[in-house]
C-alpha cells in the first residue's frame, strides 16, 4: 500500500541485475561477472556471521555503528526518516520510496543514504525458511573527512544523497572481516576501526564516493542542503521560509530549491510536509 505523502506516482522500480542467480549454463561467454563465485561464497560467510549473531529484527552489535537486521517474513511499508547509512542484503530484498524515486536492494546491490530523508520502506523477499538478512552501517561525516584527506582528489559533480550500487567483492572482504570479529570481541576495539576506515575507503572509491566525499565537506552542495535540512528538522512545526534556508545554505534561493530537489527527491515544502505526517508514529527507518 502506497502511503500517498507525496505526490505523483514513484518511478519503476530501480534496480540491478543480481549476479549470483544468474544461470551460468545459459550464458554466452564473457556475460557473467567473473567474480560471481568469489561474492557468492563471500555473502555465505557473512550470512553465516550475521545469522548466528542475529535477532529478531534489527539487533545493535558490539561493534559501534554496526547493525543486524533479520526478519522471517515480508513487512508492511512503513514511514520514518532515514539517517545517513551504508546498507549491505545477504539475504532477500528490500524496496524504498523516497520522494517519487522506487528503488529495490538485495544482494546484488548495496544502498546508501547519506542525508536524512524522509521514506518509505518494506521488506519485499522474506520467507521463514529463507530470512531477510542484512547488514547495515552507520556513516560518519567526521571519519570520511579524516580519509578524503587520504584519497586522491575528484570532481565531483551534483547527485542525489541516497543510490544504489553494484556489490563488489572488494567491498565484501573487509565485511567480512568486520563480521567475523564478533567472535573475537576482544580484538574489537583495536581493529573494527581500521577495518570500517577500510570499508568506507572502498565506498568513496566507488560509484557513491561522490556522495561520500560531498557529505564530508561542509561546502559542497549537500553539506550546505544538509544545513537547511537541519533546521527544517528542528523547526518542523514552524512556517517554512525558501529565502530563509537558501540564505542559512548560502545560495540563491533558486539554486537552493534545485539542488535541494536533487539530493533528496523532494521539495523543501514536501520534506516537511513528509516530517509532519510521521510526527503521530515518529520513527526512524533503517535502510
Amino acid at each position: 500500500m502506497e502511503t500517498g505523502w507525496v505526490r505523483g506516482t514513484p518511478d519503476p522500480v530501480e534496480f540491478l541485475p543480481n549476479p549470483l542467480k544468474l544461470d551460468l549454463t545459459r550464458l554466452v561467454i564473457g556475460v557473467v561477472r567473473p567474480d560471481s563465485r568469489a561474492m557468492q561464497a563471500q555473502i555465505e560467510t557473512l550470512r553465516a556471521l550475521a545469522t548466528r549473531h542475529a535477532g529478531p529484527g534489527t539487533v545493535e552489535t558490539a561493534i559501534s555503528n554496526v547493525a543486524i537486521t533479520l526478519a522471517r517474513q515480508t513487512t508492511p511499508r512503513t514511514i520514518g526518516v532515514f539517517q545517513p547509512r551504508f546498507c549491505l542484503v545477504l539475504q532477500g530484498a528490500k524496496e524504498v520510496t523516497i520522494g517519487e524515486r522506487r528503488m529495490r536492494y538485495d544482494p546484488s546491490n548495496y544502498f546508501i543514504a547519506s542525508l536524512e530523508v524522509p521514506a518509505s520502506g518494506c521488506i519485499i523477499e522474506a520467507s521463514a525458511s529463507h530470512p531477510y538478512i542484512g547488514l547495515s552501517m552507520a556513516l560518519d561525516p567526521d571519519a570520511l573527512a579524516a580519509l578524503i584527506t587520504d584519497t586522491p582528489a575528484r570532481t565531483d559533480r551534483e547527485t542525489a544523497s541516497f543510490a544504489v550500487s553494484p556489490v563488489t567483492t572488494q567491498l565484501l572482504d573487509p565485511w567480512a572481516r568486520l563480521m567475523a570479529l564478533l567472535d573475537a570481541p576482544q580484538d574489537i576495539a583495536v581493529l573494527a576501526p581500521m577495518i570500517e576506515r577500510e570499508i568506507l575507503y572502498r565506498l568513496l572509491q566507488g560509484p557513491q564516493g561522490s556522495v561520500l566525499r560531498q557529505i564530508a565537506r561542509s561546502d559542497s552542495r549537500l553539506g550546505q542542503v544538509r544545513r537547511a535540512i537541519a533546521w527544517i528538522r528542528e523547526h518542523y512545526d514552524q512556517p517554512l521560509r525558501i529565502e530563509a534556508l537558501a540564505e542559512l545554505a548560502g545560495m540563491s534561493a533558486a539554486s537552493f530549491h534545485r539542488h535541494f530537489k536533487a539530493a533528496t527527491a523532494m521539495s523543501p515544502l514536501q520534506y516537511q510536509k513528509c516530517l509532519r505526517l510521521q510526527q503521530a508514529g515518529s520513527s526512524r527507518l533503517r535502510p
